[in-house]
């Protein structure tokens, strides 16, 4: 059970403003979205603004089948920033989350992310997502990026947090 098979942790989160970008990908060109990280940061500090926690992916909408998904990449701020062309101010909403900490490579996620949906489910917790027609749509689903790649290249040593909000 990934790291010594602890629990998931379950905590409550305020509403945390952040700068977003959306994109429709497939598991395979998720550079489209993550790609726009580094930017946004830049665009920011432009602005005099600064990450307010660690840069993250907002899962919208999942389709397995139909290898589709609506992703954001979005950075925290302390203050609401408005957007600017596909750039768009947003709210992660308030509530509990399920989180979960992975020490690794991101290709070794969708284990963890397993084994959290499976934890969740015997602690009879209920998800913030709906399905319709095949696909999820998530209230509130983060992968949140907690290394800088630039200071740390080797994605075997990265730290990335999962929350995922209960509904």
């Amino acid at each position: 059970m990934g790291e010594g098979g602890h629990m998931p942790q379950i905590i409550e989160l305020p509403e945390r403003p952040y700068v977003g970008v959306r994109a429709t990908i497939t598991m395979t060109t998720f550079g489209v979205v993550g790609d726009r990280i580094a930017g946004i940061i830049a665009w920011l500090a432009e602005r005099g603004h600064h990450p307010a926690d660690a840069p993250f992916f907002r899962y919208e909408e999942i389709d397995m089948a139909a290898d589709r998904l609506v992703v954001q990449a979005g950075v925290p701020v302390a203050v609401p920033v408005e957007g600017e062309g596909d750039l768009f101010a947003a709210v992660l909403p308030a509530g509990r989350y399920v989180t979960e900490s992975h020490h690794g490579h991101p290709d070794q996620l969708f284990g963890v992310i397993e084994s959290v949906l499976t934890r969740v489910e015997e602690q009879g917790l209920t998800l913030d997502m709906t399905e319709k027609d095949g696909t999820e749509h998530w209230g509130c689903r983060l992968e949140l990026y907690r290394t800088n790649p630039l200071e740390e290249p080797d994605l075997n040593n990265w730290d990335i947090d999962l929350q995922f909000r209960l509904s």
